[in-house]
């Protein structure tokens, strides 16, 4: 066992899966797989012995689903947990959910559309990622069986929710740990907020559990983007997995396009092609936003926006669990704000108003 590698744990039923995503792992130089388990029981143990840095889980396994057992490992020994799942909708809908109980990241289990290759290049990635992420404790579960969630409070404000200038965007890019971000940041939008639209690296069919999750806990409408849906006041749309979201104006008429093409920073939907395409649309106000994420996807972006007018917020290094995105976003000087994440969504409603 190397000292200087990430250590791997991977706990699934599946013994094809288990030697599927051990292969992938003991292939990169800087990680190895320490250990396997079948299920959670085991796997229990293994944490123990093995001390590994990043865990693999899945949702569907005996004697204890693996939701169960994230909020008990978060609540108790809180580590970075990738969460491998099944394209069915019921298990999508609890990967959502587990990311919101403290999983850092989201991979599709290989079978089905989902091929090996697919896998060998977004694992390791997602293992990165995961072992610079910064996890804290979680509450256990309430007995109603709600998650306890990870979401800061919202800052209190007492300005007026409404009274929005014309014309005003806000576009919002995350990567690894943005769900909770991007929640935090929703649930504080009134139900008139100018329209949102939302680039979060994401696989695919998991951003339509994520925005139907964020429909049921906002005031606005949160829906997964599809080509030509209109921008609206009151609607955030969400860059569908697999898929580049775009800003097009049209005869005054703002909808997005929502494309296939090359990966942008290994991403796709990519930040950057969302942040390029708002800078290059005459809008009267435009508000962007970088929040949590490995990588650099969104910083030039960002910085286009900024140089076009727009007013640009990026969260803060102690409320991030990567600050990778952010980081290079305020380095290359795209970052008017520099805001935890809990001040973000006020200082989008701040900067949306008109003046009085």
């Amino acid at each position: 066992m190397s000292a200087d590698k990430i250590k791997v744990l991977i706990v699934d039923d599946s013994a094809l899966v288990r030697r599927l995503l051990s292969e992938v792992i003991d292939r990169e130089r800087d990680m190895e797989v320490v250990g396997v388990a079948p299920d959670p029981f085991v796997a229990r143990d293994k944490i123990l012995a093995l001390h590994p840095d990043v865990i693999t889980l899945d949702i569907e396994m005996p004697r204890m689903d693996g939701l169960t057992f994230l909020t008990k490992l978060m609540h108790h020994r809180p580590m970075p947990v990738i969460v491998i799942s099944s394209v069915a909708q019921s298990t999508c809908d609890i990967a959502v959910e587990a990311m919101r109980r403290g999983a850092v990241e989201v991979l599709t289990k290989p079978s089905g559309p989902y091929s090996v290759g697919d896998l060998s290049e977004n694992l390791p990635q997602k293992i990165r990622a995961a072992f610079a992420s910064r996890v804290r404790k979680t509450s256990s579960t309430p007995a109603n069986g709600n998650s306890a969630s990870t979401t800061p409070p919202a800052a209190p404000t007492d300005e007026p929710t409404t009274d929005f200038a014309s014309g005003t965007l806000i576009a919002i890019g995350a990567s690894t740990g943005g769900t909770q971000a991007i929640e935090a940041v929703l649930v504080q939008m009134p139900e008139q907020c100018p329209p949102i639209l939302i680039a979060q690296h994401i696989p695919a069919l998991f951003s339509a559990s994520f925005a139907n999750r964020l429909n049921s806990l906002c005031k606005i409408e949160v829906q997964e983007a599809r080509d030509g849906d209109l921008v609206a006041p009151g609607r955030a749309l969400v860059a569908p997995g697999n898929f580049h979201m775009m800003l097009r104006k049209t005869d005054g008429v703002c909808r997005v396009v929502v494309k296939d093409g090359p990966r942008v920073h290994y991403q796709r939907p990519a930040v950057d092609v969302l942040f390029h395409s708002v800078a290059a649309t005459n809008l009267n106000r435009v508000v962007g936003v970088i929040l949590t994420g490995m990588g650099s996807d969104g910083a030039q972006g960002l910085l286009k926006m900024r140089e076009a007018g727009a007013k640009t917020i990026a969260q803060d290094e102690a409320s991030c669990v990567v600050f990778g995105m952010p980081r290079a976003a305020i380095e290359v000087g795209a970052a008017e704000q520099i805001l935890p994440l809990s001040h973000i969504g006020s200082a989008i409603l701040a900067a949306s108003r008109r003046a009085r």
